[in-house]
């Protein structure tokens, strides 16, 4: 049994695509499910049951996932003692990322953290904010970008709140509405609009918005990839509540503050319960773009030692 199977079963197991877990390993997808054949043939048990549509955990995957998780986690930490024995961080750090972030540069914290720390092993993973909080209480995930309704914080993370925003309702430029300079929310409730899935956090700011006005909306198209609900507003199939930040300046859309819109709020979010020593460095990276909290030292340790 080698650790880059454990590493394989782990990716297919949160995954559920051999495809995609290949991806996040960096390997092809052929070795990686000749690897996992090949432990399922020592362990005399399929961890898998798979068809060309559906990957799920057996029973005894589902048995060997939690041992795999520990063993593989007392790996990394065996190296990465020893390799602060001789001041090298090593170890792995996983971001999650919502497809929205606008309040931090990811990429330029990144090279920052790689120039200072290239023995660390890096990955980033996409998904909806609900999903990035359960993946940092089980571990699987080390540091997310988050983005919430301000009426719904958090819960079981560490945050730091990176930004509010009002969201604006974004409209082609031939849209009746385009050129007035503001609209509320009974002005937009008969329009089609376009916006991410129902019951993600995304979707929520402008659901519960509605609600608490008392007005009824047709939500026709969803997506969670904003440069699609983008392309629908052009064909002026759609409108929607976007942050600021997300609406590029275009001859072929209009950005409209709405009255009584919904805000947005972009959290820096990390495990409450002992961050790796590879996650407080990326906090450190972070730093220059977060800037001092009121009355704290700028320091990663600080940062990572209290929540909001």
């Amino acid at each position: 049994m080698e650790l880059h199977q454990l590493r394989y079963v782990i990716a297919v197991a949160e995954t559920q695509n051999f495809t995609r877990a290949a991806q996040r390993c960096f390997v092809v997808q052929s070795a990686l499910s000749h690897q996992i054949k090949s432990l399922e043939l020592e362990l005399g048990v399929r961890l898998f049951a798979r068809t060309s549509r559906r990957v799920e955990l057996t029973d005894a995957g589902a048995a060997f996932l939690p041992a795999a998780r520990a063993c593989l986690a007392a790996a990394e930490q065996a190296a990465a003692d020893a390799a602060a024995a001789t001041g090298q961080l090593r170890g792995r750090l996983t971001i999650g990322l919502i497809p929205t972030v606008t309040a931090i540069d990811v990429p330029a914290a990144l090279r920052e953290f790689r120039q200072a720390h290239p023995a660390v092993r890096i990955a980033v993973r996409g998904g909806g904010s609900d999903a990035l909080v359960a993946a940092i209480d089980a571990g699987a995930v080390d540091v997310a970008v988050l983005g919430l309704p301000d009426s719904v914080p958090p819960q079981r993370v560490q945050t730091r709140e990176l930004l509010r925003d009002r969201l604006v309702a974004v409209l082609s430029a031939s849209h009746r509405l385009a050129g007035r300079d503001a609209v509320n929310l009974r002005d937009l409730a008969e329009e089609s609009f376009a916006d991410f899935p129902a019951g993600t956090p995304g979707r929520a700011q402008s659901d519960l918005a509605f609600a608490a006005a008392g007005l009824r909306r047709e939500v026709a198209f969803e997506a969670m990839d904003p440069s699609l609900i983008l392309g629908l507003i052009r064909q002026d199939l759609a409108v929607a509540l976007l942050a600021p930040a997300l609406v590029p300046v275009s001859v072929d859309l209009a950005a409209v503050p709405v009255t009584d819109g919904p805000t947005r709020i972009e959290y820096l979010a990390w495990s409450s319960f002992n961050p790796s020593r590879a996650t407080l460095a990326f906090l450190e990276a972070l730093q220059p773009q977060l800037g001092p909290r009121p009355g704290s030292a700028p320091s990663a340790r600080r940062l990572g030692s209290g929540g909001d």
